[in-house]
């Protein structure tokens, strides 16, 4: 059997995010009319853009930055606290523990750290309104977005940056409308993941579904804990090293989902296919390890000097003590004369500044700084004489091999002689060299993680969320539930463009997964179609920017500040990719019978007039 090819090594890019550059105002993007503002607000990346029909305004996004925010403390005594937003932050490792999220899952929730991702998309892309942000704005939100989280948003623009009009929009949506050709039907089932979430979304007559639609809480951020975790399990060694960025990175490039998961880890099992399918990473090491080249000389060396700075060093501080303790009482001694010579004021005045309250405390002070003055002397005698005493003795010692005498008696030496043919020839030739076989230590190899079953097994939790002790359904149940609250007509409709978009549906081999699923699920010979978004990243910020371009001019789909202060902050205006409005309905209040009403007008009746009981 030939050797199976030796696994590729990878190195981690660990990529520095470089800082937005703030773009100047473009003439085109005011001239007649401001244009929209485009800005696809999501979990794990915020892009932002103009939507210009002009050729020389760019038709993709400007800015594409992670939504965290970091605020530092500040210097003791120095600036104040510096907050930075997006690729300001370099790289999130250092910063880890203080980056925040103005997202729940993929609900907006700390509005003041949402403003500073508004703050940051206007300062860089050039506004040049003054005291406010004078361009519509297309903002995308999350499916079902709860009414305060809107009502919140809808504030923060009109209040804030009084902004003339805003449309909510749902990522997926806009997605599947820039995505759908001429031959898509209008029907369709989406199937979105996300960085925090996945959801699964009906779509009838090209409108949203609001009603059926269902959301699952994973997608890549619980995949890169949970790969994170495995990895930092199998390799404790390296547990600073498995970062969640570096697992970031593994997922985007080195995972796939297996069509058959079963089937998948068999083959795992034979050697051979691990190691022509085992992904070696390399992570960073320093060639020269910590006291590996060094000898026991050496190390004996090492620790002499350690020995020697560490005494002198508790020589100094002995000093210091000593010579402070020594100016100490030189003063109290000052103060001692004072009172023998009978200047009264003047010793009650330099014992109010030693904070003593009579004579016989300044005497009692006196006595026990003497005695630990005279104690730090003879522990720096003490020292001193150690230290010559270990340059008397380091010279090494010889043993005495022989206490009793060299001499040997004649009989030993003729019972040696006689046993001498016997063991002539086992004696060894003292020509040939002894080779001792040292084990190799690959430094290089040790610093290797290698990813196996971890590369099908992390993004199987899309479909067994039980991987991770999570009590949920996976997407392909999901779907069958979704599907099973229609009719079979509106089934066979539906299934005929399931349309997967979002970040976390680049794994490959997810579309032939999800036909596998789907034709486990339906009918015999029943037909269906799976569909994968040209750019599952982008094609939400493209799909807002076609509806901006289409809608720029028309009121459907817009809000505008009138609509806001009178009908509040949770108003949507409807559209082809927008949520379904549910106004809030309050209670009404019953209204007060007559029966209830007739206790209250007997007591009044009987109370009367007060003026007339007086």
């Amino acid at each position: 059997m030939a050797m199976a090819a030796a696994a590729p090594v990878f190195q981690f890019r660990d990529a520095r995010w470089l800082p937005d550059p703030v773009l100047g105002p473009s003439p085109a993007v005011r001239t007649p009319q401001p244009v929209p503002l485009v800005i696809d607000n999501g979990s794990f990346q915020a892009r932002a853009g103009w939507a210009c029909p002009d050729p020389e305004v760019p038709g993709e996004p400007l800015l594409r930055f992670r939504s965290l925010a970091a605020r530092s403390r500040g210097a003791r005594g120095g600036a104040g606290a510096e907050t930075q937003v997006g690729n300001d932050l370099g790289s999130p490792e250092p910063l880890r523990w203080l980056l925040r999220s103005p997202f729940d899952r993929n609900v907006p929730v700390q509005l003041e750290l949402q403003e500073l991702l508004f703050d940051h998309i206007f300062q860089r892309l050039g506004v040049s309104s003054q005291g406010c942000v004078d361009h519509p704005v297309v903002l995308t939100e999350a499916v079902c977005n709860p009414l305060y989280s809107r009502q919140m948003m809808s504030e923060l623009l009109f209040e804030c940056y009084q902004v003339p009009k805003v449309s909510y929009g749902v990522d997926s949506m806009y997605s599947f409308h820039h995505n759908r050709r001429q031959e898509w039907p209008c029907n369709s089932l989406i199937v979105s993941s996300g960085y925090q979430c996945t959801h699964i979304l009906p779509v009838l007559e090209g409108r949203l579904d609001a009603k059926n639609c269902k959301r699952i809480n994973l997608g890549g951020c619980q995949a890169a804990v949970y790969l994170q975790r495995l990895l930092q399990l199998k390799y404790p060694g390296h547990f600073a090293a498995i970062t969640l960025s570096r697992m970031e990175e593994i997922l985007h490039e080195h995972s796939y989902i297996a069509e058959d998961y079963i089937d998948e880890l068999q083959k795992w099992r034979s050697p051979e296919y691990y190691e022509s399918n085992v992904h070696k990473m390399q992570l960073p090491f320093s060639s020269k390890l910590l006291g590996s080249t060094l000898t026991s000389e050496e190390k004996q060396e090492r620790r002499q000097q350690q020995l020697r700075r560490l005494q002198e060093l508790n020589a100094r501080r002995r000093e210091e003590k000593l010579q402070l303790d020594q100016e100490r009482l030189d003063r109290l001694l000052y103060v001692q004369e004072l009172l023998e010579d009978g200047q009264m004021d003047q010793f009650h005045k330099a014992l109010v500044e030693l904070n003593m309250d009579s004579a016989e405390e300044l005497q009692s002070y006196i006595h026990k700084l003497s005695l630990a003055i005279e104690q730090t002397k003879q522990k720096i005698l003490q020292a001193e004489i150690s230290i010559e005493v270990d340059v008397v003795d380091s010279k090494p010692e010889t043993l005495d091999l022989d206490p009793l005498g060299s001499e040997q008696s004649l009989e030993d030496v003729e019972s040696i002689h006689e046993f001498e043919p016997l063991f002539a020839e086992e004696q060894p030739e003292a020509e040939k060299p002894i080779t001792t076989v040292e084990p190799v230590f690959n430094l290089a190899e040790y610093h290797q993680l290698f990813l196996g079953t971890e590369r099908i097994r992390v993004p199987e939790i899309l479909f067994q969320p039980s991987l991770i002790g999570e009590e949920q359904a996976g997407i392909a149940e999901t779907m069958q539930y979704v599907l099973d609250r229609y009719p079979k007509e509106q089934q066979a409709l539906l299934v005929q463009n399931v349309f997967l978009t979002g970040g976390n549906t680049m794994y490959p081999g997810l579309k032939a997964r999800i036909q596998k699923e789907l034709l486990e699920m339906r009918p015999f010979q029943s037909s269906f179609q799976v569909h994968l978004a040209s750019n599952p990243i982008l094609d939400a910020w493209y799909g807002a920017r076609d509806w901006a371009l289409e809608y720029v001019n028309h009121e459907e789909g817009w809000i505008t500040r009138k609509d806001y202060e009178e009908k509040g902050g949770e108003y949507l205006k409807e559209h082809c990719a927008s949520n379904v409005y549910v106004p809030i309905r309050l209670p009404k209040q019953a209204p007060r019978t007559t029966e209830a009403l007739a206790p209250t007008k007997v007591l009044a009746a009987s109370v009367g007039n007060p003026c007339d009981l007086a």
